[in-house]
């Protein structure tokens, strides 16, 4: 058996949480990471102090050099990456490489990619596959080509979506199962025994494009379970939205956690009601109770909490 610290030296290249988990377990099992790539400091909080990714945060800590490159093309930056001679790129949440860059390294360019592709190619799969109430997604990894997520794929694992899954606990549970298959990718690849598959579309695949203040508005017309779908595919960040009617004047509203009771009414679908500490809203369904919510420039409160100071009128309704 080959040991990690013969495998092929690596970069790194990622931004967020996910991404430094993945890093993390790399480095933890002694993979030689010659350098990370990630995006540059970003204007954050209140006093817009700059505030570096979490990849970058992880790299600190390790010791490791850390490229910040603004433009991807950038000959400097390029120049860079050449000269590690790194015998791998590994990328994991991070922007879209030009073929400058990706061609680099004679073991190529890796994505790791939450969701079974070719289904949920793009930027928000976690979301996409919860909002259309899938039961499986999982994680790919892929080498990386001139197009969005249609690389050959190398290795995938499948994972169960439980009914009760939101996408912070779905984001965890894809960590949990992105990262080994990371490390398992490298070593066949050290090892040549991986033989990479062309992507096969079959026509029932979903997109997963960036999300928006367009595709997370909630949608009243539609049934209880696709509206509960959607806000738990939304939760934590960024939050489904809703328009309301209330007093007289249009507000805003974030719902993060639901209940669906299913009975008979007459009330007119979109109505707020509040009864015994509970809001609901009206579906042709039934109801659909708000068991967490939040107003603008407010924090995310029960109904309960947000009931002790504030009141909806009886014309009260979602837009």
């Amino acid at each position: 058996m080959i040991k990690e610290s013969n495998f092929p030296s690596l970069v790194f290249f990622g931004t967020p949480t996910f991404a430094s988990y993945c890093l993390k377990a790399l480095l933890e099992k002694d993979f030689p990471v010659l350098a990370v790539v990630t995006a540059p400091d970003r204007k954050a909080g209140r006093g817009k102090k700059l505030k570096a990714s979490a990849v970058k945060a992880l790299a600190q800590e390790y010791g490791l050099p850390i490229l910040q490159p603004a433009n991807l093309k950038d000959p400097k930056f390029v120049t860079q990456l050449a000269v590690l001679k790194a015998k791998i790129f590994i990328v994991v949440a991070f922007r879209m490489l030009p073929r400058l860059v990706w061609e680099i390294p004679p073991l190529g360019t890796v994505n790791l990619h939450a969701s079974l592709l070719p289904n949920y190619r793009g930027a928000a799969p976690i979301n996409w596959v919860l909002i259309h109430g899938e039961v499986k997604t999982g994680v790919t990894t892929f080498l990386i080509n001139e197009q969005i997520d249609t690389g050959a794929i190398l290795l995938q694992k499948e994972v169960a979506i439980e009914s009760s899954e939101n996408a912070g606990s779905l984001h965890d549970k894809l960590l949990q199962t992105g990262a080994p298959l990371i490390i398992e990718t490298i070593k066949n690849l050290a090892k040549g025994s991986i033989i990479s598959k062309t992507q096969q579309l079959i026509g029932e695949e979903h997109e997963a494009p960036k999300l928006s203040s367009e595709n997370t508005q909630l949608d009243w017309k539609l049934p209880l379970e696709k509206l509960r779908n959607k806000i738990r595919g939304l939760n934590p960040s960024p939050g489904a939205w809703s328009f309301f009617e209330n007093n007289g004047k249009q507000e805003r509203l974030k719902l993060f956690d639901v209940e669906i009771v299913y009975k008979s009414h007459t009330h007119p679908i979109g109505k707020i009601l509040v009864e015994s500490d509970k809001i609901f809203i009206a579906n042709s369904e039934g109801l659909l109770s708000c068991l967490e919510i939040q107003l603008l420039n407010k924090k995310r409160m029960s109904a309960k909490a947000l009931l002790n100071g504030y009141k909806f009128d009886v014309k009260a309704r979602v837009l």
